[in-house]
């Protein structure tokens, strides 16, 4: 496989286990910083709503680097961000530097998919996505679980030494392997907004602020939501991480080669409506650790199928201008986890776990709608959504 691919796929999956590991690390993080699970719950809101609100602003400050540059700058700001989470004596400073952190991200992850599909032909530009996202469900297959069960068996801070680590190897293999490339991209906010303005396009972003808020109040408690099954054991809420992250990877590998195949088109529909089926089964996942594993397998596949097929869809919607538009949709995917962690939060404290699973179903089916309007919309106009930004990609030596 392409080293090129496999070194910004590093990043992503160091950026995964920053993102994604703050479910299993709730209950040590309240416990040592003494505040509640809910309130704890709001780091992973603080860490998504700096990305999405970050992503297009830094975006626009560094439009007319290389995005290599790009990405090396944005693994520095990552690494110092879980360096500072990781001394932190207080939540409040915990708080601050999951901003920090996620500000890196922010510049990571859209520039990495990016690269990736622009040092591809157009023909294997779904596997290549797919491995640099592949990233982020290795991380839930691996990196999660490890760092879920080293914050419960250890330390929560051990965790984020380790991640810390990751983002330095990334750093170094970025700034080996990955040539300088240059992307179209606008150099202004108000530029960077104007694909919004058709509805094609945004109802198609609008539906992942939906789809992942309806996730991630469920993933953001998971703890909460399976606790019967697990009975607070941290080797057992690893081994059901462990089974949801697996199934992550196999829904994001094969879906690289069914939309390489079918269409996204034909796909997303089909992984919308099955996030919603999943999610309505979570107040009953909890009874037994059987009922758990099956749902955790179950709730890894549809949202990870969804992730390759929307983005291969954006760049078909406007292929000059895909930097923007995975640029936006992966504010709309940040946006929605911090959604979903606050809502969850206000479900848990209001409701109980319980209710969790379906606030996630009238999210998902909101998603759905959204979804519908935007695959039976007119074919956006290239040109209007995307001015400014259609210059030939350059990708010297």
């Amino acid at each position: 496989m392409n080293s090129r691919l496999i070194t910004l796929a590093l990043g992503t999956f160091a950026i995964g286990i920053d993102a994604f590991v703050t479910a299993g690390l709730v209950a040590p993080v309240a416990a040592d910083l003494h505040v509640s699970t809910s309130a704890a719950g709001q780091l992973v809101t603080v860490f998504a709503l700096s990305y999405a609100v970050l992503s297009p602003v830094l975006a626009t400050v560094t439009a007319r680097l290389s995005r290599k540059h790009v990405l090396l700058a944005a693994l520095s700001l990552f690494v110092l961000g879980n360096v500072v989470t990781a001394l932190a004596g207080s939540f409040a400073l915990v708080l601050a530097s999951r901003v920090i952190a996620a500000a890196g991200a922010s510049m990571y992850t859209p520039n990495a998919t990016a690269v990736a599909a622009a040092l591809s032909p157009p023909e294997r530009r779904g596997r290549a996505i797919s491995v640099v996202i592949g990233g982020l469900t290795v991380a839930t297959a691996l990196g999660v679980p490890i760092g879920s069960w080293i914050g419960g068996a250890l330390n929560w801070r051990a965790t984020l030494w380790m991640v810390v680590a990751l983002g330095v190897i990334a750093f170094l293999g970025v700034a080996k392997v990955v040539p300088i490339v240059r992307l179209p991209a606008p150099t202004s906010l108000r530029e960077r907004l104007i694909p919004l303005r058709d509805k094609t396009i945004a109802t198609g972003v609008l539906h992942t602020v939906l789809l992942f808020g309806g996730q991630f109040v469920v993933y953001t408690y998971l703890g909460s939501v399976l606790l019967h099954a697990t009975g607070g054991s941290p080797g057992r809420f690893a081994l059901l991480l462990w089974i949801y992250g697996l199934m992550a990877v196999v829904g994001s590998t094969l879906s690289g080669r069914f939309v390489d195949r079918l269409g996204s088109r034909r796909i997303l529909p089909v992984a919308v409506g099955g996030a919603a089926v999943v999610l309505a089964f979570a107040p009953v996942a909890g009874h037994s650790l059987l009922t758990a594993a099956i749902w955790a397998a179950a709730f890894g596949l549809p949202g990870w199928t969804w992730a390759v097929a929307q983005q291969h869809r954006l760049m078909e919607l406007a292929p000059q201008g895909s930097p923007l538009l995975l640029g936006l949709n992966a504010s709309a995917q940040y946006l929605g986890i911090a959604l979903g962690g606050a809502i969850g939060g206000i479900g848990l404290q209001t409701w109980g776990a319980g209710s969790l699973g379906w606030i996630g179903v009238v999210l998902a089916l909101g998603a759905l709608a959204l979804l519908t309007v935007s695959l039976h919309g007119s074919r956006p106009q290239t040109r209007s959504a995307t001015a400014g930004i259609a210059a030939p990609l350059k990708s010297p030596a």
